[in-house]
């Protein structure tokens, strides 16, 4: 079976989708205890070696790495709403959907010193929902590698970047970084012709 294409909507590199008040926000994770985030990276689905030591708060999740039209929400969903309902409406505001769908939703925190290595988003449910993330704390020696180049992204500047070629992140500074990243897709836009055989094969990818 050939590889499942890409939703032609996403960007192909980065895409800047403008300023994004994230102040009560990042009020909100400046008050996570260290507990806490040991507790929430324990009991995330998201396992993936190339994340290395970042940590995260995962509010919504796929059901199934094979398909992200079907997602649910997690415990910490419930008290982190409020906070971050402003920010997910205001990032995705630039695409005008009527019915749009968050099928995932985290905070990732990486250490001062801290790499996400090289890797690409293998399963087919990123292959349709724009990446998006929104930085919440970082710092001038942190360079993202997104579209063939390195970005250093500002304090609530939302922008989608392309999660299925090769990047990579690497915190030099001394201080943490904390992104809000999640996945959005227009639910009015027709599936790709491929998913229901993809489906019906039982392919892992």
């Amino acid at each position: 079976m050939s590889v499942p294409a890409a939703n032609p909507r996403k960007t192909s590199g980065v895409r800047m989708l403008g300023p994004v008040d994230v102040t009560r926000l990042v009020q909100a994770v400046r008050q996570v205890p260290e507990a806490a985030w040991a507790a929430e990276n324990a009991a995330k689905p998201n396992r993936f070696e190339a994340l290395d030591a970042t940590q995260h708060i995962v509010f919504r999740f796929v059901d199934s790495g094979r398909d992200w039209r079907f997602s649910h929400d997690r415990p910490a969903w419930g008290y982190w709403r409020g906070v971050l309902a402003p920010v997910l409406a205001a990032a995705v505001a630039p695409y005008g959907y009527a019915r749009g769908v968050f099928p995932r939703v985290m905070l990732a925190r990486m250490p001062a010193g801290g790499v996400i290595q090289p890797h690409v988003d293998a399963l087919v449910a990123a292959k349709w929902p724009h990446k998006i993330h929104v930085p919440l704390l970082t710092n001038p020696q942190v360079v993202s590698h997104f579209g063939g180049a390195e970005h250093r992204f500002a304090v609530g500047e939302a922008v989608e970047v392309n999660n299925l070629a090769p990047h990579w992140v690497r915190n030099e500074g001394a201080s943490e970084r904390v992104h809000l990243i999640f996945e959005y897709y227009d639910a009015d836009q027709p599936e790709p012709d491929w998913l229901a055989g993809f489906l019906a094969s039982g392919a892992n990818r």
